[in-house]
């Protein structure tokens, strides 16, 4: 049973909300108030599909009573009781704590991990993937920094990825990727294990975190290329140590101020990233053992290009389309992540 006072409490906020927004909301309450009012939104419709389907019931069994109306209700009622679970479990998942980062945009970073150049070829192959998915769900994907190897690999890459639940998503791609095939480097034909980490951070707005000048070291360099034509043959590389923290950020596009603003901007997603990790883990110790712990020294996902198969170990999924899936097509994947993710959030909150 879902409790109808949690709902009506719902449905007064929802009221209040969208009676502000038509009269009376200050310009400086606008965005809040029409951000709460979308989370808001999808459940209140849920909440009146549940309301119906038991006044429904409720007339049903009322029907009962009158002889000329009783073979009607003897037929809806099996229907409608066989209906309510799933509603309920519709609802239940609707109602559940949202992330407020769940509808912010991502910073996606991807570096090689072990296995050398083929290692670094795989990030590429995830870049392209990700490139992939974001233009599937009609998501801006913007490379904004990205340091290449000698034979076309990635040495690291840091994108901004803008649209609607990005976060929500992609957040589960956090960790690490390993890849088992044979490299294009190898001319033995032996199949190799190599791997690349993932970080999905919710990007943060300048409100979100402020940075003090005097926490910050800002630091110009000759940016390194692959050589030949794209070495940068002038200090625009920016380096920005967070004295606080430790973190270090790097950008070594073509233009300083370029540069400043895109480490500044990866800056801030790490301390508001670093700020929602020790959130998360002061409000359960054992959140880590769960579906988008967002742990990115865990191994997550095995690509195995001889079998064609991917296996997602977190909840123990293989599909055997890996073509497709590097292709971009990640939305089973995903689904089946979220899926997980929610139960365990019901089975937290019930439990």
């Amino acid at each position: 049973m879902v409790p109808l006072d949690k709902l009506d409490r719902i449905e007064r906020r929802f009221q209040f909300l969208e009676a502000r927004l038509n009269d009376g909301a200050s310009p400086t309450e606008i965005a809040s108030l029409a951000r709460e009012y979308a989370e808001l939104k999808p459940v209140v419709g849920r909440i009146a599909d549940y309301r119906q389907l038991l006044r429904d019931l409720e007339e049903a069994e009322m029907m009962l009573a009158d002889p000329e109306m009783r073979a009607l209700a003897e037929d809806e009622i099996p229907a409608l009781r066989a209906t309510r679970p799933a509603l309920e479990e519709a609802l239940r998942i609707a109602l559940l704590p949202k992330d407020a980062a769940d509808a912010r945009p991502a910073m996606l970073e991807i570096r090689p991990g072990t296995g050398g150049e083929e290692a670094a070829l795989f990030a590429g192959d995830l870049l392209r993937m990700y490139q992939r998915y974001a233009d599937r769900q009609g998501w801006r994907f913007e490379v904004l920094d990205f340091q290449e190897t000698e034979l076309g690999g990635v040495k690291e890459v840091v994108a901004s990825v803008q649209g609607e639940g990005v976060f929500a998503r992609l957040k589960y791609e956090s960790g690490v990727h390993r890849v088992q095939r044979v490299p294009e480097t190898e001319s033995g034909g032996r199949i190799h294990t190599s791997a690349a980490t993932v970080a999905v951070l919710p990007e943060a707005e300048e409100v979100d975190i402020d940075i003090p000048a005097t926490d910050i070291r800002i630091d110009t360099m000759r940016a390194s290329g692959a050589g030949g034509q794209h070495v940068n043959t002038t200090d625009s590389a920016v380096r920005i140590t967070h004295l606080p923290t430790g973190i270090i950020v790097t950008s070594s596009e073509k233009s300083q101020h370029q540069n400043r603003a895109i480490a500044m901007q990866v800056l801030r997603a790490r301390l508001y990233d670093l700020e929602r990790t020790r959130a998360e883990e002061a409000r359960a110790a054992d959140r880590k053992a769960q579906v988008g712990s967002g742990d990115r020294s865990e191994r997550i996902r095995t690509y195995n290009f001889p079998q064609g198969r991917m296996t997602d170990h977190r909840i123990n999924l293989t599909l055997y389309r890996l073509d497709q899936i590097m292709d971009g097509d990640l939305t089973e994947v995903i689904d089946a992540l979220v899926a997980a993710d929610q139960a365990a959030k019901l089975a937290e909150m019930e439990g």
